[in-house]
Formats: structure tokens, C-alpha cells, sequence
């Protein structure tokens, strides 16, 4: 799905690409001395090095907590099937960067999707599907869910104002990255219900 919509914003819909050279310039007018390093922060957490770090603490966390492997390795599923699908993607569809000027230098991947707010979104959808079904404290719960969902807005939002991607980049990177979360939070209730039910049958056995 991912390379389809990439090949028909890069042939049939190409036209759009006008739309989008346009927002583009809206975000290069938009910046300033006060902007610049905020965009620059939340960019860095959309890098592979931070979003890989960050999963791995959340791993250790979660497995030291509940001493449940399947669980604890929901996010890390989540990136790696987002990967998968965003390397497979950017090989495929070959997109160009934005006429923008650019504020950091670009990866040697093209455009379509934006893997640093692909790979924020597979990891904050993913925490945010477990705070949701874990954390009991109301208030906790909501705080955990509210950063989670607004970071990986933030991250995509910091690559557009930093002439990385098309806007268009940006939302199938995101739908790539709640797709995978989902993926990976069914694969852990899927498992979870099997393993339930082979214990079932165990002790209907002894």
C-alpha cells in the first residue's frame, strides 16, 4: 500500500507536487531564530540512533516490569516491520526532495516516506496502544497517551519545516507507522490468546 500511494504521487497524482512545493515555501517563511531550534530538537527525535535508543529502554523497562517477552518487544516489532516497509518503499519510489532549502542534510534515502516520522509514529502508537491497556492511574495514563500521540505530529511536523519532505511524505509515513503499531499490538493479543487457550486445553488434559 505503501509503494502504491508512492508511485501515484510520483506519476498519475504528480501534480500535486505544485500543491505541495507550495506548503513547502509556506514553511520556509515560517522560520526564525525562535523556531529553528525547536524543529531541530524534535527532528532529532524521529533519528534512527534516538528512536532505536528510546525502544530499547522501553524494552528493558516493560521486561523488567511484567517479565513478559511478547509484550516488552511490541514497540521494537513495531519499528522493525516499519523499517521493512519504509526501506523496501524508499527503493521503489525514488521521490525527489522538496525545492526547499534544506536545514540539515539529507539521508542518502529519497523523500517518500519519511522514515524519521515513520519510525516516531511505529514507536509512540505503539506505547501509546500499551499505556492505554496497562497503566492503571487515570492520570498517568492520559499523560503517557497525550505525549505519545503528539510527539510523532511534532517529529513530522519538524521535517516539513526543515525542508526534508513533501507534507504528502509525511502523512503516509505516519499512516505506515500506525499501521505497524496496530500490526504489532494484535500480534501480541493474538499470541497472548493462543497461548491462553493452550493452557486451557493443558489443564482440561490433566
Amino acid at each position: 500500500m505503501v509503494v502504491a500511494l508512492g508511485l501515484l504521487v510520483t506519476g498519475p497524482l504528480a501534480v500535486i507536487d505544485h500543491k505541495e512545493d507550495r506548503i513547502s515555501a509556506d514553511f520556509n517563511r515560517f522560520r526564525n531564530d525562535a523556531l529553528d531550534p525547536v524543529s531541530a530538537v524534535f527532528s532529532h527525535v524521529g533519528n534512527t540512533e534516538y528512536v532505536i535508543a528510546i525502544c530499547l529502554v522501553a524494552v528493558g523497562i516493560l521486561y523488567w516490569r511484567t517479565r513478559d517477552l511478547r509484550w516488552s518487544v511490541v514497540p521494537l516489532v513495531a519499528i522493525s516491520l516499519q523499517a521493512l516497509i519504509f526501506l523496501f518503499a524508499t527503493m521503489a519510489v525514488g521521490r525527489q526532495r522538496p525545492p526547499a532549502i534544506p536545514m540539515d542534510a539529507s539521508p542518502p534515502t529519497s523523500s517518500f516516506p519519511s522514515g524519521h516520522t515513520g519510525a516516531s509514529t511505529a514507536l509512540y502508537v505503539s506505547l501509546l496502544l500499551m499505556a492505554a491497556t496497562r497503566i492503571e492511574r487515570a492520570g498517568l495514563r492520559r499523560l503517557v497517551i497525550g505525549v505519545c500521540a503528539v510527539l510523532p505530529v511534532l517529529v513530522g511536523l519538524a521535517r516539513l519545516y526543515r525542508g526534508a519532505h513533501h507534507i504528502s511524505d509525511v502523512v503516509v509515513a505516519m499512516l505506515n507507522g500506525i499501521a505497524c503499531a496496530l500490526l504489532a499490538f494484535h500480534w501480541w493479543k493474538a499470541t497472548r490468546t493462543q497461548t491462553a487457550t493452550g493452557r486451557a486445553k493443558a489443564a482440561l488434559a490433566t
